[in-house]
């Protein structure tokens, strides 16, 4: 449950209402238009909030029952351009302290035709996951999931970059709104670069060589136990090696 926040400062106000208009939307299983959707908001935050501004919110990020917008259903895993934000990295991903910079991205765990999907955060700090979740489903829950566990466990992630690809995920408006109210800044690759993207990725590709590709793999359930177990050991005992940059004469941290 989100604690309203009445700050008046910055654009996080704005996120703080549609988090907690959603919030009671999704209780209600997607049926509550906005005349219930105020009267869900005094009574469960002592809000009042008035009717003309939370239809003006429902409107913005889509949110109204299916039986409203059937006749014009959207594609729920659309892209959303006009939450499309530069690149602030341009793959400098170097950084001189924790919680600077953040990396994101979903994979696919495959295995026989079975698959579920793994999304992570990682710092580019020192490389490790700060948060991680397997689901059966790549959709917006997976991610915010992710996201709401990264922020919980590192508490004061006001002013950092998080960096991630243009998946639908990171241009809904869920994701947007959680990042603005917590004072992150988005940061995403260039359309179809993954070069942009490069240490999430090749950190998951180190995770299926280690995993999918060094073991007798018996099932998709055996598949993520040994994820679980590989982020684990990764986290706390895997040796990183260190790489020297011969140009600039310094050392990073090697996967």
């Amino acid at each position: 449950m989100y604690e309203y926040q009445c700050s008046q400062q910055g654009s996080g106000i704005y996120g703080y209402d549609y988090l907690i208009i959603k919030e009671i939307f999704d209780e209600s299983k997607g049926t509550y238009g906005y005349r219930r959707i105020v009267e869900g908001l005094k009574i469960k935050y002592d809000v009042v909030m008035n009717g003309k501004k939370v239809l003006r919110i429902m409107k913005k990020y889509n949110l109204m029952p299916n039986y409203i917008r059937k006749s014009k259903k959207k594609n729920k895993n659309e892209r959303i351009e006009d939450n499309v934000k530069p690149n602030l990295l341009n793959r400098n991903f170097t950084t001189d302290a924790p919680n600077k910079v953040w990396d994101t991205d979903v994979t696919y765990l495959i295995f026989k035709g079975s698959r579920a999907y793994l999304s992570t955060i990682i710092d580019l700090y020192d490389r490790k996951v700060i948060a991680y979740k397997i689901s059966k489903r790549n959709d917006n829950k997976l991610v915010m999931d992710t996201l709401n566990e990264a922020i919980s466990k590192r508490k004061d992630v006001s002013g950092l970059i998080l960096h991630s690809d243009q998946g639908f995920q990171y241009t809904s408006y869920e994701y947007k709104a959680i990042c603005e109210s917590n004072g992150i800044t988005i940061s995403m690759a260039r359309k179809g670069t993954p070069i942009d993207d490069s240490p999430i990725e090749s950190w998951h590709s180190l995770l299926k060589k280690e995993t999918l590709y060094n073991n007798d793999i018996t099932s998709l359930e055996n598949y993520i136990e040994l994820v679980e177990e590989w982020i684990e050991f990764y986290n706390t005992t895997r040796i990183k090696g260190k790489k020297v940059n011969k140009k600039k004469g310094y050392k990073k941290n090697d996967k």
